[in-house]
């Protein structure tokens, strides 16, 4: 027996918060700056030894962890994990769900945590060789194993909330939020859970980490001036991603148990699809996209014709943008011409393993909205990306869209892919 899944919470660490007052934003205001095409991207600069960093990227600069968690629990944390902890908070509390809830309701052993970090907290570890190299200590921290650990968002989730059921960590590159998201659908579709915060939390800027995304070629360059449009998926002009920071989750929830407590639900999640490529460790491939969506499609019972809107991968590279077009057009076909696309990277940035909970957020968002979010500063569509209705410039608005795709494709030729039905 499977049984329906219902999106009933919502929360997000976003760069848009304290833009008014401290720690403002959230949700809400996320959306709608993202559906005006307003980006977050500026420019980042270090005076890091022995090389300065300056790369346009997303911050989540008015974040203070100790306001959002509390300075003791924050102290125990890495930057990741401070970030996914407070989205996670925020969405159980958007859930209309307080901290004894399950304790109170029984829920413990029904309720989990399934969350994805593609670095988890590297920072951490870094820190430590720094300590050792440069600043001549003896030792690390005594808690670098503990804030380095790439489960301990997850641990501290579960272990704030109550979530006894699991407390799940999936690394898969950048399809780690969305395949936490998808395998928390399955627990609950198939009857293990019946309540479930999944999604994911990075914090991409190390020295390291942006080193090393530089070394491969595919960051986008910009200055002051022109950092907030260096992501510009599908774009003629296109140079690359842009590296940013965040996090972002969902409260899951069977359909039946959130109908009984009168809980608001924003969308339904209704399929999933995750395969691997097994072609190449870097290089897409169409056929394994092509799969992914198939499957999630299916599952959801929905037929391609059916389908009016993709949050898309997109992630501004040279390659791939073709690639995952030309996947687009093979499953939708004809429909693909009306098939409503866009890329909302172009706008806050590729945030690794927490970027396919932001895009599922706004997927959700545009389902629950009727109201589908543009691809930023795409004035010219490449002509190797053309054949869908790409959503420009401004957001369409009233759409009537009832079923939408956001697609995650990761290095090591991962792919996940969610599906979700409007509920009117």
């Amino acid at each position: 027996m499977h049984y329906r899944v219902a999106v009933t919470g919502l929360g997000i660490v976003n760069p848009f918060d304290g833009e008014g007052e401290p720690n403002s934003g959230g949700v809400t205001d996320f959306f709608q700056r993202i559906t005006n095409g307003q980006s977050a991207v500026s420019l980042y600069e270090t005076q890091d030894i022995p090389r300065p960093i300056s790369v346009p990227a997303v911050r989540c600069a008015a974040f203070r962890p100790e306001l959002r968690l509390g300075k003791a629990l924050s102290t125990m944390m890495e930057r990741f994990a401070q970030l996914g902890v407070a989205a996670a908070f925020d969405a159980w509390q958007d859930a209309g769900l307080d901290k004894e809830y399950c304790q109170a309701s029984g829920m413990t052993e029904a309720s989990g945590v399934a969350w994805g970090t593609a670095l988890g907290g590297l920072m951490a570890f870094e820190r430590g060789y720094r300590d050792f190299w440069q600043h001549g200590r003896e030792r690390v921290p005594p808690m670098s194993v503990v804030l380095g650990m790439n489960n301990a968002a997850a641990g501290h989730i579960s272990i704030q909330l109550g979530l006894g059921n699991s407390a799940l960590t999936y690394s898969v590159a950048c399809a780690s939020a969305a395949t936490a998201i998808g395998e928390a659908f399955q627990h609950i579709r198939n009857g293990r859970a019946k309540l479930m915060v999944a999604g994911g939390s990075d914090a991409t800027l190390a020295y390291a980490v942006v080193r090393a995304w530089e070394a491969l070629k595919v960051l986008s360059p910009g200055d002051k001036a022109t950092a907030p449009q260096a992501c510009r998926p599908f774009h003629p002009e296109r140079a690359g991603l842009v590296l940013g920071e965040g996090a972002a989750a969902l409260v899951l929830e069977d359909w039946d148990h959130a109908v009984a407590r009168n809980a608001r639900i924003y969308a339904e999640i209704a399929g999933y699809g995750a395969n691997a490529d097994h072609m190449h460790l870097v290089r897409p491939d169409q056929n394994g996209q092509v799969a992914a969506m198939n499957m999630a499609l299916n599952e959801a019972g929905l037929s391609p014709s059916e389908l009016g809107y993709v949050n898309a991968h997109g992630t501004a590279t040279r390659e791939g943008d073709p690639i995952e077009i030309a996947a687009l057009r093979t499953v939708f076909g004809r429909h693909a011409e009306q098939l409503a696309v866009s890329a909302t990277k172009s706008a806050h940035g590729h945030l690794m393993g927490a970027t396919g909970a932001v895009e599922a957020l706004l997927t959700v968002l545009a389902l629950h909205y009727d109201t589908l979010p543009p691809t930023a500063h795409l004035d010219r569509v490449d002509a190797s990306c053309a054949g869908v209705a790409h959503v420009r410039g401004t957001a369409l608005r009233g759409s009537k869209v009832t079923s939408a795709l956001s697609n995650s494709f990761a290095f090591g030729g991962s792919n996940a892919v969610l599906a979700f039905k409007a509920v009117r």
